[in-house]
């Protein structure tokens, strides 16, 4: 049987292609979603389904074609199609390509768009913010659990407020709605579920280059101690960073171990727990330094200062205050299956790492000494830094 798989665009048969509209005109069944049915429940047989599974049992019953099954926006973008290729394999589809949301949406905004980052959160989990953190712009489809509001609230949350968003509602119909400020000032607006936005950041989290360990001199240090670039380098590996993932850099120092976390989770979030004044002033300026906007400073001291902070992916622990049996409690406590990276410099601390990280999921154990050349006049010595250990090791969930 013959089977039309119509890109409907906007859903305003105004937007629909003359493709379009000849397909409609040859199948005397239309099966969709009941907004695009409505224009032709005059002339067509329309059969409100929605959920490709429900379009495909309720073509194989039919015994007479063509059947138009009518889709929003293009048939490539985020659309049913991709199942219904599938599901109705048996069959002749001939698919009617429409115009999508994204084209229809930055052409009533005056754009381009071949620089955007694509994301839908429409019937499905996704990261919105995260993407819009990364990207210098997004556009999203919204809907379900994913509202703008909440996306607006959460950027404005991270101290995104300022990241310039236009969001789309009803598009192409009589009462359409396109409204456009920063996100703090969308936040307490109220927007349609189904809606779009296009979201400009003038500052987005990008890595200077791809390799971990940026030079000791790119931060800015003070007296405040801080995890060398060879150390950190190695201890990066070990976290195995994902971009999404949530990190606590726990004793953060100067806050080079979080800078590099956040730079490697631009769709993440990183937070740097600190006790002390002078350090939480250089983990303020570093993080302004290299504009990462997903690095949130936590004043305070471990396992106290985690209580409140979400259940984390990765844990980087720089300095335990002799608290370290606590803090890996809690941090268990939070995510059983959380990966933790703990270094240690002094033998009391080796010593009770040992012990608490060998129960651990691949628990590895690695000392590493590092010698840098230095200069003195017209010769060059070799300079020996502290030996470390570095601990890794997962949770058993």
């Amino acid at each position: 049987m013959k089977v039309y798989l119509i890109g409907m665009g906007m859903g305003a048969p105004e937007t629909m292609t003359v493709w379009a509209l000849e397909a409609v005109k040859a199948c005397a069944t239309l099966v969709g979603a009941p907004r695009l049915l409505e224009p032709f429940q005059e002339s067509h047989t329309c059969v409100p389904l929605i959920a490709g599974s429900d379009i495909a049992e309720y073509i194989e019953k039919q015994q007479e074609g063509p059947i138009g099954v009518l889709l929003s926006g293009d048939t490539g973008f985020y659309s049913g199609a991709k199942k219904l290729w599938t599901l109705l394999g048996d069959h002749e589809v001939i698919t009617v390509p429409g115009i999508s949301s994204l084209s229809y949406f930055c052409a009533r905004l005056h754009t381009n768009w071949q620089d955007v980052k694509l994301v839908s959160a429409h019937g499905r989990s996704h990261n919105v913010v995260g993407e819009i953190q990364r990207n210098a712009r997004t556009f999203a489809l919204t809907g379900g659990a994913t509202r703008v509001e909440d996306i607006c609230q959460e950027l404005t949350r991270r101290g995104l407020g300022g990241v310039k968003l236009s969001v789309g509602e009803r598009l192409s119909y009589e009462d359409e709605r396109i409204v456009t400020g920063t996100a703090a000032e969308l936040a307490q607006g109220s927007f349609a579920d189904l809606s779009v936005l296009l979201a400009e950041n003038p500052d987005p989290v990008v890595r200077p280059f791809n390799s971990p360990g940026l030079p000791d001199e790119a931060f800015l240090r003070g007296e405040v101690p801080m995890t060398k670039e060879e150390v950190r380098t190695l201890a990066l590996s070990k976290l195995r960073l994902e971009e999404h993932h949530v990190v606590w850099d726990v004793g953060a120092g100067t806050g080079s171990v979080s800078v590099e976390c956040a730079l490697a989770c631009p769709a993440g979030q990183v937070y740097a727990v600190e006790k002390k004044e002078e350090a939480l002033a250089l983990l303020a300026e570093n993080k302004a330094r290299f504009h990462t906007g997903n690095l949130v400073v936590v004043p305070g001291s471990a396992p106290a200062a985690l209580e409140d902070l979400p259940a984390p992916d990765r844990v980087f622990l720089g300095g335990t205050s002799g608290e370290l049996e606590e803090i890996l409690q809690l941090i268990f406590r939070k995510n059983p299956a959380a990966r933790v990276v703990c270094t240690a410099v002094t033998l009391e601390t080796v010593a009770e790492a040992a012990r608490l990280f060998a129960p651990l999921e691949g628990a590895d154990m690695v000392q590493v000494s590092a010698t840098r050349t230095r200069q003195a006049g017209r010769y060059h010595l070799m300079d020996a830094q502290n030996p470390v250990w570095i601990f890794s090791g997962e949770g058993r969930p």
